[in-house]
This record gives C-alpha cells, structure tokens and sequence, in this order.
C-alpha cells in the first residue's frame, strides 16, 4: 500500500507545536486521559503522550479530531502499541 492510500484511509495528522506553549493536533481520535501535567491522546498515528506543566486544553473539535492545548510543553512522544504509560496510582498523585 502506498502512502498516498494510506493517508486516503486513514486521514492525516499533524502536530504543530509553537513557543512551548501551544500545542495543535490534527487526526486525534479520542482523549484518553488528561491533567495539568500530562495529556494522553490516541491519534491515528499511535498514542500520543504531553507532558508539561498548566496544561489545558484550548480548542476540542471530536467531529473533526482537532486538539489544541495550552501551557508550558515540555514532550511528546508517540508510544509503540506494546508501550503502555506508567499508571500512578491515586496515593502517588496526592503525596506529590
């Protein structure tokens, strides 16, 4: 298959990160979990990890899959299928 078909089939995505501080996406499906510090979003592309600090989200279109977040972005990295976040649990979160 070549790519041409697979963005017809799959949709595009697209991330465009600006100052450190805004962060955009395209072809996001759903988000599967957020707070202040960390947002996991699941693209057609794979999961997407953000971390930062103030984090918040701007702008959430669910029909066309668009997310725009504000804050102080510290990473992103896209997680293999096999790669699972490590899950905190409740007590870790609260003695932070």
């Amino acid at each position: 298959m070549d790519n041409r078909q697979e963005i017809i089939t799959y949709g595009s995505h697209e991330l465009k990160l600006i100052d450190r501080r805004e962060i955009a996406l395209t072809g996001i499906k759903k988000i599967t979990s957020f707070d202040s510090e960390e947002f996991l979003l699941e693209s057609i592309m794979g999961l997407v990890l953000i971390k930062g600090s103030n984090l918040e989200i701007m702008k959430l279109d669910t029909h066309d899959g668009n997310v725009k977040i504000k804050g102080k972005i510290n990473s992103f990295t896209y997680l293999d299928n096999k790669e699972k976040p490590k899950e905190e649990s409740l007590l870790s979160k609260l003695f932070k």
